[in-house]
């Protein structure tokens, strides 16, 4: 099974991957002497590990105006565009690579991908081009007035990922992000 983890910035997204290598990945375990231990023969069905991809949706870049006086704009040069697609590419290169970091020290191979897009979309798009069999993405908490003004990544891919998806909520003690006492622990 393909598991697509959602991974940003964001605290949320931090807790969704630790979530994902703690229940879903456990490296090889290997004796004191360095040899492997004996492993319990699995089913069949549990087999092959499950594939982790780490999967980074980066925003679309809009046309940018800049006033020049009353009444006028003019749209941001062509270069302008490209040097801010270079560092949006970068800053992702740098979090996809933190994140593989993360798990290859936790004993886990991870491939990381790309996308580029409104970031719901995205992912459900990344997702079904994938295979993946799930998709993890964090939650920032907000309540049921600020998600609907804010919008939900999250929400939005329940409604309408290909694969069954998994949402990873804050503890409950996450401060001032409150959702209304609607939490529910994992």
């Amino acid at each position: 099974m393909k598991v697509l983890v959602a991974v940003d910035d964001s605290r949320g997204s931090h807790r969704a991957l630790s979530w994902v290598l703690d229940h879903l990945f456990f490296p090889a375990a290997t004796g004191d002497g360095g040899e492997e231990e004996e492993q319990v023969p699995r089913p069949d069905h549990e087999a092959a590990a499950p594939e982790l991809v780490l999967v980074h949706a980066m925003e679309p870049l809009h046309h940018v105006m800049f006033p020049v006086g009353p009444g006028s704009a003019v749209y941001g040069a062509a270069s302008m565009m490209e040097a801010v697609r270079a560092a949006q590419a970068e800053n992702a290169r740098n979090l996809l690579v933190r994140a593989r970091l993360i798990c290859e020290r936790r004993g886990v191979a991870a491939a990381t991908v790309a996308v580029e897009g409104e970031p719901r979309e995205a992912l459900c798009r990344a997702a079904e081009d994938a295979g993946a069999g799930l998709l993890v993405v964090g939650s920032r908490g907000l309540g049921a007035i600020k998600r609907a003004f804010l919008g939900s990544v999250s929400d939005y891919c329940a409604h309408r990922a290909s694969c069954p998806i998994m949402v990873v909520k804050p503890p409950p003690d996450a401060g001032d992000e409150d959702d209304g006492g609607h939490r529910t622990s994992n």
